[in-house]
């Protein structure tokens, strides 16, 4: 029996409209799609290409659950993408839908490393959130020579703020319960008065907040500060 093909999708960061061409031909194409979720919520994967899919299609669902020593998760992982591989073994082709871009902090990039190795696969681009905030905040990114960072929230201070120090741009991501020590860092660099807040940026619900106004206890997982360049080219 010839085994289905496996394909990443990125979905992009959250307008349905951002959504490419390939991804929308094989989202309707394909008898298989499958998604990840937080657990006992709906997937925000799902819910950004809900109105594309046919409805006559198998869905999977899955969880990845963010473990904080990520060795202990592997057998985990390894048990979540099983119903993947079984589609992919009786020659249906699958769809993972993934957020963003799947090879950039993507949650596809679990299943990627589980079953690439064992079914064709392809990865489909996807918007990336900085590209999407940035674009709603209407910020021009990086010039010409100019080195641009992401930075997970999670790093200790010390790390982000040499990480900072070394960047011309850059985007902190994953924000939530780190917004105060970044906001501290970025008043300690003297970045305050660049850094660009903005939350489920491109979303129906998208916020764009002054630095000083957001509430630590209320910044969602899907929130980003970006520090555009200080060049004005």
């Amino acid at each position: 029996m010839t085994k289905g093909r496996l394909y990443g999708v990125g979905v992009g960061p959250g307008d349905p409209e951002l959504l490419t061409l390939k991804a929308l031909r094989l989202l309707r194409s394909c008898p298989v799609v499958a998604y990840q979720s937080a657990e006992d919520k709906e997937s925000i994967a799902r819910g950004i290409v809900a109105q594309y899919l046919p409805g006559n299609q198998i869905e999977v669902q899955y969880h990845l659950p963010r473990a904080l020593d990520p060795y202990a998760a592997q057998p985990i992982y390894d048990q979540v993408v099983t119903p993947i591989a079984e589609h992919l073994g009786a020659g249906r082709d699958v769809v993972v839908l993934c957020e963003g871009d799947p090879l950039f902090y993507g949650s596809f990039m679990y299943v990627f490393t589980r079953l690439s190795d064992q079914f064709e696969t392809e990865v489909v681009p996807g918007v990336s959130s900085p590209m999407g905030c940035a674009s709603a905040l209407g910020v021009p990114l990086s010039y010409r020579n100019d080195v641009f960072s992401v930075l997970p929230a999670t790093l200790p201070a010390e790390v982000l703020e040499a990480q900072l120090l070394n960047a011309d741009a850059g985007a902190i991501i994953k924000l939530q319960r780190h917004f105060t020590k970044v906001r501290d860092a970025l008043y300690k660099l003297g970045l305050a008065s660049r850094a660009r807040y903005i939350e489920r940026g491109t979303m129906a619900a998208q916020r764009i907040i002054p630095l000083d106004d957001v509430d630590p206890a209320q910044v969602p997982y899907f929130s980003m500060v970006l520090v555009p360049s200080k060049s004005h080219l």
